[in-house]
């Protein structure tokens, strides 16, 4: 199973004078990864680094930000994937102390302040959503709003209104058949479903 975070959680270590400042965080996606990576570069000027690693599904990825290639990002994805986050943002501003570690210090200072900022995180369950679209005469559109509302971690993510009413809107994957089924019997046959 695959697990989220409720809420950002952080970390502090110094490592022969060298100051790693780790977060680990939800996002939903790179391009929100990236505008937390830059806000972090704006918040910390004088910092050396800021070294990031994202699991996200298709979109994972990892950055040493000019430390040695694969002692920054690198570990601190592999500590995202040992706890089974997804959906995750790993952070570590340095601030360089004047002594250096070389690579094996790097690669444990990176993933120790991603682990102790995990360790200090909420994990919560991440449930797979499926995305689904009806199509209903006008007279349902209201009864297919109530049904979505009533199901927990539900969201509309748009409506047409044409020749009838088009819904998409996402639902938690276990839920997916049991609400096909009670809209289904709701609308007496009149929903009309293109790819469930």
């Amino acid at each position: 199973m695959s697990f989220t975070l409720s809420q950002p959680a952080h970390s502090e270590l110094l490592v022969k004078k060298s100051r790693f400042i780790g977060c680990v965080q939800p996002v939903a996606d790179r391009a929100a990864a990236l505008a937390v990576v830059a806000a972090l570069r704006n918040e910390h000027p004088a910092a050396a680094h800021v070294c990031w690693a994202l699991m996200a599904g298709g979109q994972s990825a990892a950055n040493d930000d000019g430390e040695p290639g694969g002692t920054a990002g690198r570990p601190m994805l592999e500590v995202l994937r040992h706890q089974q986050l997804e959906g995750v943002l790993a952070t570590v501003v340095r601030y360089f102390g004047g002594i250096k570690l070389g690579a094996g210090g790097l690669v444990r200072a990176y993933t120790d302040a991603v682990a102790q900022a995990c360790v200090g995180a909420t994990l919560v369950p991440l449930v797979r959503q499926r995305l689904l679209q009806c199509t209903v005469p006008y007279a349902l559109e209201g009864l297919v709003r109530r049904e979505i509302a009533a199901v927990s971690g539900a969201s509309i993510t748009d409506v047409r209104h044409g020749d009838a009413v088009e819904f998409a809107f996402t639902l938690p994957e276990p839920d997916a058949s049991a609400f096909i089924a009670r809209l289904d019997d709701a609308a007496q046959g009149r929903a009309v479903w293109p790819q469930a």
